[in-house]
């Protein structure tokens, strides 16, 4: 008999592991390599297991889950990625592909489409069940609306990340955002260039526009 393809979960509800895990075991065909609770847990797991399959959620304590497909990709190439998540917006489904992800499932529909999903990325196929079509998907990636892909770049910030970008936005400079945030200035500093980098922006005319658009701070008030 073959070997079970080898499959990694990571997810920070262990009840939500133990209803995939279940899913998965009506099938000889998987087997649960390893499971972990955090992005940092998740990718010490892959490295350790090197798994064929990685299911992973996006919402993470301590690291925002699309930079993790991104790092997984790199990292382990040979896996193939569904996420599981149960953000449904498009800007998070089109970030995932855009990061590298084979497949995206929302959670609700998981129950009836997991091993759907794992078939066909296992074969090479992009998958997605989500409110959305794949044509919609790919509009976003290709850029063509630009409000959405503002979202998009968004989205693929961390959650630090994005609470620095509004501190940064509402005029604070790099060492008031570190007294706020109880960090470093020199940390402060690196994650403004890391926002820079990711939302393709130059200097903090832009970083405030950027925001503006999002609805992130009042430009007037900015003003004054």
């Amino acid at each position: 008999m073959a070997e079970p393809v080898r499959v990694l979960i990571i997810d920070d509800h262990p009840l939500y592991r133990e209803g995939l895990k279940t899913l998965l075991g009506r099938s000889e065909r998987f087997g649960i390599c390893a499971e972990a609770g955090t992005a940092s847990e998740g990718l010490e797991a892959a490295l350790a297991c090197k798994p064929q399959i990685i299911l992973t959620d996006l919402s993470l304590p301590d690291r925002g889950g699309l930079d993790l497909v991104e790092e997984l990709i790199q990292r382990v190439p040979d896996a193939k990625i569904l996420v599981v998540s149960m953000h449904s917006k498009i800007e998070y489904i089109a970030g995932a592909f855009q990061r590298g992800a084979l497949g995206y499932l929302v959670k609700d529909k998981a129950a009836e489409n997991l091993v759907t999903g794992i078939e066909a990325i296992l074969a090479g196929t992009r998958f997605l069940e989500a409110p959305h079509s794949m044509e919609e998907v790919e509009t976003v990636i290709s850029g063509t609306h630009a409000g959405v892909n503002r979202q998009v770049a968004y989205s693929l910030l961390s959650p630090r990340e994005q609470e620095v970008l509004r501190l940064l936005a509402e005029g604070l400079s790099n060492k008031e955002v570190a007294d706020r945030l109880f960090i470093s200035t020199k940390t402060a500093e690196h994650h403004r260039a890391n926002i820079m980098a990711k939302l393709d922006v130059h200097n903090m005319v832009e970083l405030v526009r950027y925001a503006a658009r999002l609805g992130l701070v009042d430009m007037q008030s900015w003003r004054d």
